[in-house]
């Protein structure tokens, strides 16, 4: 999992963003709520309702065509040859054996420590993503927010650089941030959904990623997504 240092605390960097006037705005432009005529939605807004979603119990533990589709709403593309082999090959077996372990329906916020740090099938997931040809980080995480969307954020290069690199991990730090005061930021962020608008099926995580790579991006920082 990417990692470095983050200061101020992630969860004051989270919430400086979430707290803005703009973070409603943000959000309804982004998933399509109220536009005016001809305006439309990001294609990310559909990253976790298509094909009913990654986490539906029938597909939740094997990668399907439709996870390699919804990835590509967020601009990166999984290889043909890795795509292939999470379908049809080995790579595939292997992923499918780390998801079974991997808990579903649970939010990062009620999740122990242990379900994200290293060594736990969730990291080694990621390991095992970032360590095909031409997939890396980034493609990792996208892969396991569509399979655990209330687990395991997705996390960018637009994301790290408003939010940084901390130790020991993105997720662990999260994790805590998310615990914190009685899971408050938690709250906010469900919240926070429920005035946007945004529909139910949008996590948490995902309210945060959105409202923090909107943001920044518009401050000027315009790396690919």
């Amino acid at each position: 999992m990417p990692s470095s240092t983050l200061p101020p605390p992630c969860a004051e960097r989270i919430h400086g963003y979430i707290t803005a006037c703009q973070a409603i705005v943000d959000l309804r432009r982004y998933f399509g709520i109220n536009l005016p005529p001809g305006a439309l939605p990001f294609t990310g807004s559909r990253f976790e309702h298509l094909a009913g979603g990654g986490d539906l119990p029938e597909v939740a533990d094997r990668i399907t065509a439709e996870d390699l589709v919804a990835v590509q709403t967020l601009s990166v593309t999984v290889p043909v040859p890795v795509a292939l082999d999470m379908l049809e090959g080995p790579l595939g077996e292997r992923l499918s054996g780390l998801l079974q372990a991997i808990p579903k329906d649970i939010d990062m916020a009620d999740a122990t420590a242990a379900v994200l740090a290293e060594g736990s099938p969730a990291a080694r997931a990621w390991q095992l993503l970032e360590d095909q040809p031409d997939v890396g980080w980034v493609i990792a995480g996208k892969l396991l927010a569509r399979k655990r969307p209330r687990l395991l954020p997705v996390y960018d290069k637009v994301v790290r650089c408003a939010l940084g690199r901390p130790r020991p991990s993105f997720w662990l730090a999260l994790h805590a941030a998310l615990r914190a005061d009685d899971r408050a930021l938690h709250r906010q962020l469900l919240a926070l959904r429920q005035v946007a608008g945004v529909p139910e099926k949008v996590s948490a995580l995902r309210v945060c990623d959105v409202v923090v790579w909107m943001r920044h991006r518009a401050e000027g920082h315009a790396c690919p997504r």
